[in-house]
């Protein structure tokens, strides 16, 4: 009877750690501002560093324009290749991120340091607010919300601080994304 619960909960430990490690594998996508090194293997002029522009895309030589805001290095990697196809045979491109400058989110109003806030992995509201120092004495902490823009609309998203510092409800810790603006009046 014990061997056998403990054989359960060794199971029940294992199955929730591989759902939290395939979460935790999400890919990076790609924002505006980010850096990327393309390279075609055995092609040496085809070696370049690209910033994502502020409408998404980044060029690349013989391959021209391509939107990548939004998508993984694999998917880049694809549309690269697809687009090579028309001069080289089976091209080998690998995309790298050489830096994560357009993974930002903006901490505006009554925190100590606002301004922008590098997201180094998956960050939450607050842990944007403790990166900008937490709330000044005269913050509102009953007016707290998130503007993010999906799809050229923008939505509001209300922060109900003092549920998540109690631990009471904590559904408005909402993940934060790239260009999202966290404002404290």
């Amino acid at each position: 009877m014990v061997r056998s619960l403990c054989s359960a909960f060794c199971v029940l430990m294992l199955w929730s750690g591989t759902g939290n490690a395939l979460e935790n594998n999400a890919s990076y996508l790609l924002s505006p501002g980010d850096v990327v090194m393309v390279s075609v293997w055995q092609e040496e002029s085809l070696r370049q560093e690209a910033t994502v522009l502020p409408d998404g895309s980044i060029t690349f030589p013989l391959a021209g324009r391509i939107d990548v805001a939004g998508l993984d290095v694999t998917a880049v990697e694809k549309q690269v290749a697809a687009k090579l196809e028309k001069f080289l045979p089976d091209p080998n491109v690998s995309v790298v991120v050489k830096s994560i400058a357009g993974n930002l989110v903006y901490v505006q109003g009554k925190v100590i340091k606002p301004g922008p806030v590098q997201m180094a992995g998956p960050t939450a509201v607050l842990q944007a607010l403790s990166m900008s120092g937490g709330l000044d004495k005269f913050a509102d902490e009953s007016a707290i919300k998130v503007v993010r823009v999906d799809k050229g609309r923008q939505q509001i998203l209300p922060v109900r601080y003092k549920d998540l510092v109690s631990g009471r409800d904590m559904s408005t810790n909402i993940q934060l994304q790239a260009g999202d603006t966290l404002v404290v009046p």
